[in-house]
């Protein structure tokens, strides 16, 4: 019989991660998730594929991106929207939480896993495993990526899947002579099937590592026993992603479009020299350095602390920490080397990060999670700031039920005891971080409902006609698809800004985003709803460090006619 203090750690635990599974999907239908642009992209080729009825070649409307990644995440889009019938953020999407919340299921084992074979106790077993998943599902790259239609969260458990396999099963895994590593082929290569066939670069250096080190680092006997059981991982996965060159109609414009333009194209500087952009901008090595603790956002500073203590202790490291400590540096190795760096490119490695942060848990400063307690909170009275601006901007709507407060205050008792009841510090420091996350995306839901959106009638009136929208980056207007379901949507660049007056001499029926209280004199006004600002320009995060954030941030949109217009031609100046 566990003690009662065992059964109520296990509730608490069990209740965390049922808290971190609805925060996840909570508002995932929403078009304001944290994410990434390359949705949109990703999103246009696969409706365009789904409604072509076939699932090769790609389709796309995109100038120079249609095999901008390899079929496996159009396919996962086709069959989630069923062929594009059931056509909605939520379809789309997911299958990445799925993905993720999997790769928090691994996380979990072989957190447990590690902990039982250095002869920790089952019951520290099982609580290493849940702060392990914990952690990984409150990264806040996790939260970003692990769950819009991109191919990260696939990527980041295809290509953890192998290392998982073969610590989980440690001494058999490594021993196996053909079944591990033609399993390890074809995890690795669904994985190039979703991402791409380079990624079988840094994934055979780590697994070439790993085999030596667990040699002892004798190299004879790694070239003798295992050099050939990397070539048969290798020859696997490569033969897998081959088969798009196979069952592709065009191969010759997949090599063309996404081996050399995709890949290739990272070796390109673009502007400068190789070597300029390696040294400092946005691309450079020192921005891939701080990767690691950007992507775990509120809990960035307990990771700087796992990586002290890490160095601390280098000498005594069990040979699993060792071993995940080889991954991450493989992946900022090579990822250091093409011209751009960044961040993202770090996620395969964020699931043996957590892991490696739940190993070392109790031996984090609590100061460094204090620190993540008053990042959380910060970010929680910034949220509440706003949410009191906005309800004041717009005192008619009720865009705040009291349950949202409710979370709020919730939300910031527990940052408070986390903070000063250092007993459970440790224990809550991930369940504020996915509160907060939760508080995110609860801020941002009055944005998906009827102040979010065009009204019905708007909807109707835009059915069947071209409406031309706003983007600042390519395929945005896929999104307005979304909004305005039925309408022939096309886009046009919204920066620079151009004014109504221009727009209104060229496009017949058009969405324009400007001011909450801005009026817009003479319009024939169809439509309006309320709409968060994405890229702001450097003038306007100027004027944000300055103290315009709920002017920067909020915009309202309109949508107008203007039947005076001289008919734009759908694709003259679209965002292609």
């Amino acid at each position: 019989m566990l003690p009662n203090v065992t059964i109520s750690r296990f509730v608490f635990y069990v209740l965390a991660i049922l808290l971190a599974a609805f925060t996840y999907f909570y508002g995932l239908d929403s078009p304001h998730i944290p994410k990434n642009g390359d949705e949109f992209p990703y999103a246009h080729i696969t409706r365009l594929t789904a409604d072509s009825g076939h699932l090769l070649p790609l389709q796309s409307q995109l100038h120079d991106m249609r095999n901008t990644k390899p079929p496996l995440l159009f396919w996962q889009g086709i069959a989630s929207t069923h062929w594009g019938q059931e056509w909605t953020w939520f379809n789309l999407r997911y299958p990445s939480v799925i993905y993720t919340l999997l790769t928090a299921l691994l996380v979990f084992l072989l957190a447990q896993r590690l902990v039982r074979n250095q002869g920790g106790a089952p019951d520290d077993a099982l609580e290493t495993g849940f702060i392990a998943a914990l952690t990984f599902l409150a990264f806040f790259s996790t939260y970003r990526f692990g769950r819009p239609f991109l191919v990260n969260p696939a990527e980041v458990f295809w290509f953890f899947l192998p290392f998982f396999t073969l610590l989980y099963w440690r001494s058999s895994a490594f021993d196996s002579r053909l079944i591990v590593p033609l399993l390890l082929g074809v995890e690795v290569g669904i994985g190039l099937l979703y991402k791409s066939f380079a990624l079988v670069a840094p994934v055979a250096f780590a697994l070439s590592w790993w085999y030596l080190h667990q040699r002892d680092y004798r190299l004879s006997a790694f070239l003798r026993k295992d050099s050939w059981k990397i070539a048969i991982t290798v020859a696997v996965s490569l033969a897998l992603f081959s088969l798009w060159f196979v069952f592709d109609p065009d191969p010759g414009a997949v090599w063309r479009e996404f081996v050399v333009g995709e890949n290739a194209g990272k070796f390109d500087p673009r502007s400068g020299s190789y070597l300029g952009n390696f040294l400092w901008g946005g691309s450079s090595i020192w921005a891939l350095l701080v990767g690691y603790p950007m992507n775990a956002g509120l809990l960035a500073f307990p990771v700087i602390a796992v990586f002290w203590s890490t160095y601390r202790r280098r000498a005594v490291l069990s040979d699993a920490e060792k071993m995940l400590w080889i991954w991450m540096a493989v992946l900022f190795i090579v990822f250091s080397i093409p011209s751009q760096r960044t961040a993202r490119y770090l996620l395969e490695a964020m699931p043996g990060l957590a892991v490696l942060c739940a190993l070392n848990w109790q031996r984090i400063s609590r100061l460094a999670f204090v620190a993540s307690l008053l990042f959380a909170g910060s970010v929680l009275a910034l949220i509440a700031f706003l949410s009191w601006r906005l309800q004041h901007e717009m005192p008619g709507a009720d865009l705040y039920s009291p349950g949202y407060w409710l979370l709020l205050s919730v939300t910031g008792v527990l940052t408070l005891l986390a903070i000063f009841w250092s007993r459970h510090t440790r224990m809550l420091v991930n369940v504020v971080a996915l509160l907060v996350l939760l508080m995110l995306a609860a801020f941002l839901r009055p944005l998906d409902g009827a102040q979010g959106n065009f009204s019905a009638d708007a909807q109707r009136y835009a059915q069947g006609k071209e409406v031309w929208t706003p983007c600042n980056f390519r395929a945005v207007d896929e999104g307005y698809r979304f909004l305005l379901p039925g309408a022939q949507v096309h886009g046009y660049f919204s920066e620079p800004a151009q004014s109504v007056a221009e727009l209104s001499a060229k496009y017949a029926l058009f969405a324009v985003q400007m001011p909450l209280q801005e009026k817009c004199e003479g319009c024939k006004i169809i439509g309006q709803r309320l709409e968060i600002r994405s890229r702001h320009s450097p003038e306007q995060i100027k004027q944000i460090l300055h103290g315009e954030v709920f002017q920067q941030l909020f915009t309202k949109e309109l949508l107008i006619e203007a039947p005076q217009a001289t008919p734009a031609l759908p694709l003259a100046e679209g965002c292609r």
